[in-house]
């Protein structure tokens, strides 16, 4: 039984190490495709993998085509986008993901961004502080939760809208369940997006949304670029100079934003949420598991394409 850990940008050797000692230990065999820069090396090498442990490496109907053995995909991380659901199933192909291993290193990155944007970016100038502000939560999941906890340490006010999440499972951590999306966005100066991007989601961080929010509103974005409407937010922080957007995905139109908005506007240079020690490892061997529990014990418990 083959295991392929294919990776353009490569975990920590220490990852590495107990992904190798998971998979190894399990009778398996673990072949490595680290840094690659051509689609070629993805096709040769998966030709024989029964399992692929994948980050945010591209994994098409082309790449199912050409490994025949194939039974699970793992994408080390809580996004799949990057992977041809659909076509994974055509070619009965499990995927999983592995879902809260990187949530608190995401969330710390939410406040690391929001704390840079309150305090001006650094430029010398008298900022604000997040105490007693309102935080709304968009998308109530293992990173939502996550920054629900950190931002009751700098004593913010913390609300969270979430329609797939019930209520009482919100309120149950402490935080207060809003009735509606529109009411959230119309009492929080802040707000920290988790949405997935989904036909539902694409675009839906839009001009009405976010025109809504205070004065001074702040909109920290960990989750994909998709979800934001960039054209309407560009239009909106050009009529409204209150308005700050960091994030740690990078705009399609990020030389735009850069150029109107330069002291009201960041990004991360590439995704950084999960670059930590700490996520690397966890995501990693949480993945090498799910493999082991799959092939073994016909485990689907993180599957996302049933």
């Amino acid at each position: 039984m083959k295991v392929l850990l294919a990776t353009t940008k490569p975990f920590a050797k220490i990852a590495v190490d107990g992904i190798r000692q998971v998979i190894e230990d399990a009778g398996f065999e673990l072949a490595l495709l680290e840094k690659y820069t051509e689609k070629s090396a993805l096709l040769e090498a998966v030709a024989d993998a029964d399992a692929i442990i994948i980050r945010s490496d591209i994994i098409d109907a082309e790449v199912f085509d050409a490994a025949k053995q194939l039974k699970i995909v793992v994408r080390a991380g809580a996004g799949y986008d990057n992977v041809d659901l659909a076509a994974a199933t055509a070619h009965g192909v499990c995927v999983m993901n592995t879902p809260g291993q990187n949530a608190n290193a995401v969330a710390e990155l939410v406040f690391g961004l929001m704390v840079f944007a309150v305090r001006n970016f650094y430029n010398g100038t008298s900022g604000t502080e997040l105490m007693g502000k309102k935080l709304g939560i968009h998308a109530f999941g293992n990173v939502g939760r996550n920054v629900a906890r950190i931002a009751k340490g700098f004593g913010m006010e913390v609300c969270a809208y979430d329609a797939y999440c019930p209520k009482e499972v919100i309120e149950q951590a402490g935080v207060q369940a809003m009735d509606s999306v529109e009411q959230m966005y119309k009492e929080c100066q802040f707000i920290s997006l988790h949405l997935p991007a989904t036909d539902e989601t694409r675009g839906s961080i839009n001009a009405e949304l976010i025109g809504m929010m205070p004065k001074n509103a702040v909109v920290v974005n960990s989750a994909r670029k998709e979800i934001i409407n960039e054209e309407e937010l560009i239009a909106l922080m050009q009529e409204r100079a209150d308005i700050k957007f960091v994030t740690d995905i990078q705009p399609s139109n990020a030389a735009k934003f850069e150029e109107l908005f330069a002291d009201r506007y960041f990004s991360t240079p590439k995704k950084m949420g999960a670059q930590t020690a700490e996520a690397n490892i966890n995501a990693g061997i949480a993945a090498a598991n799910q493999i082991v529990g799959f092939i073994k014990d016909g485990c689907t418990k993180f599957m996302v394409n049933r």
